[in-house]
Protein backbone atom coordinates (compact mmCIF):
# COMPACT_ATOMS: atom_id res chain seq x y z
CA UNK A 1 0.00 0.00 0.00
CA UNK A 2 1.17 3.53 -0.79
CA UNK A 3 0.78 5.65 2.34
CA UNK A 4 0.40 9.44 2.58
CA UNK A 5 2.66 9.80 5.61
CA UNK A 6 4.10 13.30 5.16
CA UNK A 7 1.21 15.29 6.61
CA UNK A 8 1.82 17.67 9.51
CA UNK A 9 -1.59 19.41 9.63
CA UNK A 10 -3.70 16.24 9.30
CA UNK A 11 -3.78 13.03 11.35
CA UNK A 12 -6.06 10.04 11.94
CA UNK A 13 -5.88 9.55 15.69
CA UNK A 14 -8.00 6.40 15.85
CA UNK A 15 -10.36 4.27 13.75
CA UNK A 16 -13.04 1.97 15.14
CA UNK A 17 -16.58 0.69 14.56
CA UNK A 18 -17.26 2.45 11.28
CA UNK A 19 -15.76 5.81 12.22
CA UNK A 20 -12.44 7.67 12.23
CA UNK A 21 -11.25 10.37 14.63
CA UNK A 22 -9.16 12.94 12.76
CA UNK A 23 -7.49 16.28 13.37
CA UNK A 24 -7.56 18.91 10.63
CA UNK A 25 -5.25 21.77 11.55
CA UNK A 26 -5.98 21.28 15.25
CA UNK A 27 -9.75 20.81 14.83
CA UNK A 28 -10.91 17.26 15.63
CA UNK A 29 -13.70 15.59 13.66
CA UNK A 30 -15.37 12.17 13.79
CA UNK A 31 -16.59 10.94 10.41
CA UNK A 32 -18.01 7.62 9.18
CA UNK A 33 -15.92 5.30 7.02
CA UNK A 34 -17.39 2.06 5.63
CA UNK A 35 -13.95 0.45 5.45
CA UNK A 36 -13.61 0.48 9.24
CA UNK A 37 -15.37 -2.78 10.13
CA UNK A 38 -13.19 -3.50 13.17
CA UNK A 39 -13.71 -2.38 16.76
CA UNK A 40 -11.05 -1.03 19.12
CA UNK A 41 -11.12 -2.67 22.55
CA UNK A 42 -10.25 0.52 24.39
CA UNK A 43 -11.22 3.73 22.64
CA UNK A 44 -9.29 6.90 23.43
CA UNK A 45 -11.12 9.52 25.56
CA UNK A 46 -10.35 11.92 22.72
CA UNK A 47 -13.36 10.48 20.86
CA UNK A 48 -15.67 12.17 23.36
CA UNK A 49 -13.84 15.49 23.02
CA UNK A 50 -14.17 15.84 19.25
CA UNK A 51 -15.10 19.30 17.98
CA UNK A 52 -17.45 17.88 15.35
CA UNK A 53 -19.20 14.56 14.69
CA UNK A 54 -21.00 13.54 11.50
CA UNK A 55 -23.90 11.21 12.31
CA UNK A 56 -25.12 9.10 9.41
CA UNK A 57 -28.89 8.72 9.10
CA UNK A 58 -30.66 5.40 8.53
CA UNK A 59 -32.60 7.13 5.76
CA UNK A 60 -29.40 8.18 3.97
CA UNK A 61 -27.23 11.23 4.35
CA UNK A 62 -26.71 12.57 7.84
CA UNK A 63 -25.86 15.69 9.81
CA UNK A 64 -23.13 17.28 11.87
CA UNK A 65 -23.17 18.00 15.59
CA UNK A 66 -20.57 20.32 17.10
CA UNK A 67 -19.30 20.56 20.68
CA UNK A 68 -18.19 24.14 20.11
CA UNK A 69 -18.60 26.83 17.49
CA UNK A 70 -16.16 26.18 14.67
CA UNK A 71 -15.00 28.70 12.08
CA UNK A 72 -16.99 28.51 8.86
CA UNK A 73 -13.77 27.37 7.18
CA UNK A 74 -10.06 27.14 7.96
CA UNK A 75 -6.82 26.35 6.14
CA UNK A 76 -4.42 23.45 6.43
CA UNK A 77 -1.08 23.04 4.66
CA UNK A 78 0.73 20.26 2.86
CA UNK A 79 4.20 21.55 2.15
CA UNK A 80 3.74 24.74 0.15
CA UNK A 81 0.13 23.91 -0.71
CA UNK A 82 -2.77 25.26 1.32
CA UNK A 83 -6.37 24.06 1.36
CA UNK A 84 -9.61 25.56 2.57
CA UNK A 85 -11.39 23.07 4.85
CA UNK A 86 -15.04 23.15 5.86
CA UNK A 87 -17.49 20.42 6.93
CA UNK A 88 -20.09 19.82 4.22
CA UNK A 89 -23.52 18.24 4.36
CA UNK A 90 -22.16 15.04 2.82
CA UNK A 91 -19.60 14.31 5.60
CA UNK A 92 -16.71 15.57 3.45
CA UNK A 93 -14.39 18.48 4.25
CA UNK A 94 -13.28 19.43 0.74
CA UNK A 95 -10.09 17.38 0.75
CA UNK A 96 -9.01 13.73 0.55
CA UNK A 97 -5.69 13.69 2.47
CA UNK A 98 -4.67 10.24 1.18
CA UNK A 99 -4.27 11.83 -2.26
CA UNK A 100 -1.07 13.51 -1.03
CA UNK A 101 0.82 10.36 -1.98
CA UNK A 102 -0.29 10.95 -5.58
CA UNK A 103 0.51 14.66 -5.41
CA UNK A 104 4.08 13.76 -4.43
CA UNK A 105 4.36 11.36 -7.38
CA UNK A 106 3.02 13.91 -9.88
CA UNK A 107 5.22 16.68 -8.54
CA UNK A 108 8.40 14.63 -8.84
CA UNK A 109 7.59 13.44 -12.36
CA UNK A 110 6.94 16.99 -13.54
CA UNK A 111 10.01 18.48 -11.85
CA UNK A 112 12.27 15.77 -13.29
CA UNK A 113 10.81 15.87 -16.81
CA UNK A 114 13.22 18.56 -17.99
CA UNK A 115 10.60 20.06 -20.30
CA UNK A 116 7.29 21.91 -20.25
CA UNK A 117 4.46 19.63 -19.14
CA UNK A 118 0.78 20.16 -19.95
CA UNK A 119 -1.63 18.34 -17.59
CA UNK A 120 -5.37 17.73 -17.68
CA UNK A 121 -7.08 16.97 -14.36
CA UNK A 122 -10.56 15.46 -14.82
CA UNK A 123 -13.24 15.20 -12.12
CA UNK A 124 -10.83 17.54 -10.40
CA UNK A 125 -12.88 18.40 -7.28
CA UNK A 126 -11.22 21.07 -5.11
CA UNK A 127 -7.92 20.91 -6.94
CA UNK A 128 -5.37 19.04 -4.84
CA UNK A 129 -3.72 17.48 -7.89
CA UNK A 130 -4.10 20.71 -9.88
CA UNK A 131 -2.23 22.67 -7.22
CA UNK A 132 0.51 20.05 -6.89
CA UNK A 133 1.12 20.01 -10.65
CA UNK A 134 0.99 23.80 -11.00
CA UNK A 135 3.40 24.28 -8.10
CA UNK A 136 5.78 21.81 -9.78
CA UNK A 137 5.82 23.94 -12.93
CA UNK A 138 3.17 22.38 -15.17
CA UNK A 139 0.38 24.05 -17.11
CA UNK A 140 -2.92 22.55 -15.96
CA UNK A 141 -6.44 22.22 -17.35
CA UNK A 142 -8.75 21.67 -14.35
CA UNK A 143 -12.15 20.21 -15.28
CA UNK A 144 -15.14 19.51 -13.04
CA UNK A 145 -18.88 19.60 -13.67
CA UNK A 146 -19.57 21.42 -10.38
CA UNK A 147 -19.22 25.19 -10.50
CA UNK A 148 -18.95 25.28 -6.71
CA UNK A 149 -16.07 22.79 -6.65
CA UNK A 150 -14.16 24.67 -9.35
CA UNK A 151 -14.55 27.89 -7.33
CA UNK A 152 -13.33 26.06 -4.21
CA UNK A 153 -10.29 24.89 -6.20
CA UNK A 154 -9.62 28.44 -7.37
CA UNK A 155 -9.81 29.62 -3.76
CA UNK A 156 -7.29 26.94 -2.80
CA UNK A 157 -4.98 28.13 -5.58
CA UNK A 158 -5.28 31.70 -4.29
CA UNK A 159 -4.49 30.83 -0.68
CA UNK A 160 -1.55 28.73 -1.92
CA UNK A 161 -0.14 31.69 -3.84
CA UNK A 162 -0.68 29.96 -7.19
CA UNK A 163 -3.24 32.27 -8.81
CA UNK A 164 -0.70 33.45 -11.37
CA UNK A 165 0.13 29.93 -12.53
CA UNK A 166 -1.09 28.75 -15.98
CA UNK A 167 -4.30 26.97 -14.96
CA UNK A 168 -7.46 26.80 -17.08
CA UNK A 169 -10.52 26.44 -14.85
CA UNK A 170 -13.27 24.59 -16.74
CA UNK A 171 -16.82 23.87 -15.54
CA UNK A 172 -18.02 21.12 -17.85
CA UNK A 173 -18.92 17.46 -18.21
CA UNK A 174 -15.54 15.72 -18.39
CA UNK A 175 -16.39 13.27 -21.18
CA UNK A 176 -17.93 15.96 -23.37
CA UNK A 177 -14.97 18.25 -22.76
CA UNK A 178 -12.45 15.53 -23.67
CA UNK A 179 -14.36 14.75 -26.87
CA UNK A 180 -14.17 18.43 -27.83
CA UNK A 181 -10.45 18.59 -27.00
CA UNK A 182 -9.86 15.61 -29.29
CA UNK A 183 -11.76 17.35 -32.13
CA UNK A 184 -9.70 20.49 -31.50
CA UNK A 185 -6.49 18.47 -31.66
CA UNK A 186 -5.34 19.61 -28.23
CA UNK A 187 -2.82 17.32 -26.51
CA UNK A 188 -1.66 16.78 -22.94
CA UNK A 189 1.47 15.19 -21.49
CA UNK A 190 -0.34 13.88 -18.42
CA UNK A 191 -3.90 12.81 -17.66
CA UNK A 192 -5.29 12.62 -14.10
CA UNK A 193 -8.77 11.34 -13.41
CA UNK A 194 -10.80 10.62 -10.28
CA UNK A 195 -14.21 9.63 -11.70
CA UNK A 196 -17.22 9.09 -9.41
CA UNK A 197 -18.52 5.61 -8.67
CA UNK A 198 -21.88 6.52 -10.18
CA UNK A 199 -22.90 9.07 -12.77
CA UNK A 200 -25.45 9.96 -15.38
CA UNK A 201 -25.03 9.91 -19.13
CA UNK A 202 -26.13 12.64 -21.57
CA UNK A 203 -29.67 11.22 -21.66
CA UNK A 204 -29.97 10.96 -17.89
CA UNK A 205 -29.18 7.24 -17.86
CA UNK A 206 -27.41 5.93 -14.76
CA UNK A 207 -23.95 4.46 -15.29
CA UNK A 208 -21.56 2.61 -13.00
CA UNK A 209 -17.86 3.29 -13.18
CA UNK A 210 -17.05 -0.44 -13.34
CA UNK A 211 -19.03 -0.67 -16.56
CA UNK A 212 -17.78 2.59 -18.06
CA UNK A 213 -14.15 2.99 -17.07
CA UNK A 214 -12.63 1.19 -20.04
CA UNK A 215 -14.42 3.43 -22.55
CA UNK A 216 -13.60 6.49 -20.44
CA UNK A 217 -9.87 5.70 -20.33
CA UNK A 218 -9.89 4.83 -24.03
CA UNK A 219 -11.48 8.20 -24.82
CA UNK A 220 -9.02 10.12 -22.65
CA UNK A 221 -6.04 8.38 -24.23
CA UNK A 222 -6.95 10.35 -27.34
CA UNK A 223 -5.60 13.57 -25.82
CA UNK A 224 -2.18 12.17 -24.90
CA UNK A 225 0.79 13.85 -26.56
CA UNK A 226 3.41 11.97 -28.57
CA UNK A 227 5.68 11.90 -25.52
CA UNK A 228 3.37 11.54 -22.52
CA UNK A 229 4.64 11.60 -18.95
CA UNK A 230 1.94 9.76 -17.00
CA UNK A 231 -1.71 8.70 -16.87
CA UNK A 232 -3.15 8.34 -13.36
CA UNK A 233 -6.54 6.91 -12.39
CA UNK A 234 -7.85 7.12 -8.86
CA UNK A 235 -10.99 5.37 -7.63
CA UNK A 236 -13.02 4.95 -4.46
CA UNK A 237 -15.27 2.35 -6.08
CA UNK A 238 -15.11 -0.80 -3.96
CA UNK A 239 -15.99 -3.05 -6.90
CA UNK A 240 -13.05 -1.80 -8.95
CA UNK A 241 -9.71 -3.25 -7.83
CA UNK A 242 -6.39 -1.47 -8.45
CA UNK A 243 -5.19 -4.42 -10.54
CA UNK A 244 -8.20 -4.12 -12.86
CA UNK A 245 -7.48 -0.41 -13.36
CA UNK A 246 -3.84 -1.27 -14.00
CA UNK A 247 -4.83 -3.88 -16.56
CA UNK A 248 -7.04 -1.34 -18.35
CA UNK A 249 -4.21 1.19 -18.51
CA UNK A 250 -1.75 -1.45 -19.66
CA UNK A 251 -4.01 -2.69 -22.44
CA UNK A 252 -4.98 0.74 -23.76
CA UNK A 253 -1.45 2.20 -23.58
CA UNK A 254 0.47 -0.95 -24.54
CA UNK A 255 1.91 0.68 -27.65
CA UNK A 256 3.30 3.57 -25.60
CA UNK A 257 5.91 1.52 -23.74
CA UNK A 258 6.45 2.70 -20.18
CA UNK A 259 5.29 0.80 -17.12
CA UNK A 260 2.10 0.33 -15.13
CA UNK A 261 1.82 0.19 -11.34
CA UNK A 262 -1.25 -0.11 -9.13
CA UNK A 263 -2.01 -0.29 -5.43
CA UNK A 264 -4.26 0.85 -2.62
CA UNK A 265 -3.53 4.24 -1.10
CA UNK A 266 -4.02 4.96 2.58
CA UNK A 267 -3.35 7.00 5.69
CA UNK A 268 -1.51 6.05 8.87
CA UNK A 269 -3.56 5.60 12.06
CA UNK A 270 -1.72 6.85 15.13
CA UNK A 271 -3.35 4.57 17.71
CA UNK A 272 -2.62 1.31 15.91
CA UNK A 273 0.41 2.16 13.79
CA UNK A 274 -1.37 0.56 10.84
CA UNK A 275 -2.61 2.06 7.58
CA UNK A 276 -6.26 2.74 6.79
CA UNK A 277 -7.02 1.90 3.12
CA UNK A 278 -8.68 4.87 1.45
CA UNK A 279 -8.94 4.09 -2.25
CA UNK A 280 -7.00 2.74 -5.20
CA UNK A 281 -4.69 4.21 -7.80
CA UNK A 282 -3.31 2.87 -11.07
CA UNK A 283 -0.51 4.70 -12.90
CA UNK A 284 1.01 4.40 -16.35
CA UNK A 285 4.28 6.30 -16.56
CA UNK A 286 6.90 6.90 -19.19
CA UNK A 287 10.35 5.63 -18.18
Amino acid sequence: MRTAENWKDYLIIDASDGEKLETWGGISLVRPDPQIIWKTDKKSPLWNKADGHYHRSNQGGGQWSFSKKLPESWNISYGELKFNIRPTGFKHTGLFPEQAVNWDFMSEKIKNAGREINVINLFAYTGGATLACAAAGASVCHVDASKGMVQWARDNAAVSGLSDKPVRWIVDDCEKFIAREIRRGRKYDAVIMDPPSYGRGPGGEVWKLENSIYDLVKLCSGVLSDNPLFFLINSYTTGLSPSVMGYILGSILKDRGGKVSFDEIGLPVKSSGMTLPCGSTAIWENI
